[in-house]
């Protein structure tokens, strides 16, 4: 292959993941105050998948109207430092890294091309290259809704929907950290990894509907996007809140309006979209968590490079067990 060419996985545009296409592209060179990263793993995530589709739509407000604006996809990452630019003191050559590149996508490919100024830590080495590409998807992101926005508290009940997922897994270990009664809900078939995990309870959702039980939840973290605000006010305590990271109109207007009024309130957040600052801190105190032994990562599956598309599909069918890993170099 040419020197300046690498293998990379583009969307020719939004729609299924047949859209997704293993093929050459120009080697990204890095700026002053940039490193060019050897992407050893990347991550496929359920939020990867969405932004394919270009749906919902709003987000085509950040990610291009037409058509993706970064055509390669993929947002997680974990690699070894190529090379650096000019002006960069904080990263050498050969250093282990990972991290995410946000709204800049591209690390479905060799190489990826990240500023210094953003999300990205050094790897520590107790931390394998394929779960640490992981990281700021499931373990991020639930860092940030449980911590950050929900500031969960010792004693209160977090009930977990979505629990054998990427966001669920890592959301069950985190809750119970921070010293909560956990709940998850999920399959039967995934009960005994979700209590393994730490949950105090689980509940089948094939049998039960948590929403009509008598139980109430000071905080209900829906990792899946497939209840609801509506629905799961009946459940919720007095003061009580409901997350999700999945978007869809109506949260967003419950949203606005339980800012406005009553006690339970409504709450979404694109991760992603903090400052990076914030996301690097947030990122720091995940890897205390793992460096403590509190965080486990589960890994369903692993693909190479040329089958991220089999990997998109195999998402969506919305029955992963904690994170898809894209193995890109050996």
């Amino acid at each position: 292959m040419n020197a300046n060419q690498m293998k990379a996985i583009v969307a020719s545009g939004y729609g299924t993941p047949e859209v997704l296409k293993f093929t050459s592209v120009e080697k990204p060179a890095p700026g002053p105050k940039d490193v060019l990263i050897k992407v050893i793993a990347s991550a496929a995530t359920t939020a990867d998948t969405m932004m394919v589709t270009g749906k919902p739509y709003i987000a085509r407000l950040f990610v291009g109207l037409t058509k993706p604006k970064h055509p390669i996809t993929g947002t997680g990452f974990a690699g070894i430092v190529e090379a650096i630019g000019s002006e960069v003191g904080n990263f050498s050559v050969g250093d282990d890294v990972f991290g995410e590149t946000t709204l800049g996508f591209s690390t479905n490919a060799e190489y990826v091309v990240v500023p210094t100024s953003g999300v990205m830590l050094p790897k520590p080495a107790s931390l394998p290259f394929t779960e640490a590409a992981s990281y700021c998807d499931g373990h991020l992101t639930s860092y940030n809704f449980l911590k950050r926005i929900a500031q969960v508290q010792p004693g209160q009940r977090v009930l977990v929907n979505g629990a054998a997922g990427s966001l669920g897994t890592s959301a069950i270990q985190i809750a119970k950290y921070l010293g909560a009664h956990v709940t998850g809900v999920c399959s039967s078939k995934n009960a005994g990894m979700v209590k393994s995990l730490g949950a105090d309870e689980v509940i089948d959702y094939q049998k039960q509907d948590f929403t009509r039980l008598t139980t109430q939840y000071d905080i209900i973290f829906d990792t899946v996007g497939k209840s609801s605000f509506t629905k799961a006010k009946n459940v919720l305590a007095e003061r009580g809140m409901y997350l999700s990271p999945v978007l869809k109109f109506p949260l967003l207007m419950q949203m606005i309006a339980s800012s406005l009024w009553g006690k339970k309130k409504a709450k979404f957040e694109a991760t992603g979209a903090n400052a990076d600052d914030t996301l690097k801190t947030l990122l720091l105190e995940v890897v205390d968590l793992h460096k403590n032994g509190k965080l486990k990562t589960v890994i369903d599956r692993q693909y190479p490079l040329e089958r991220v598309a089999e990997a998109h599909h195999y998402i969506a069918c919305g029955h992963k067990k904690g994170n898809v890993v894209i193995v890109v170099a050996a």
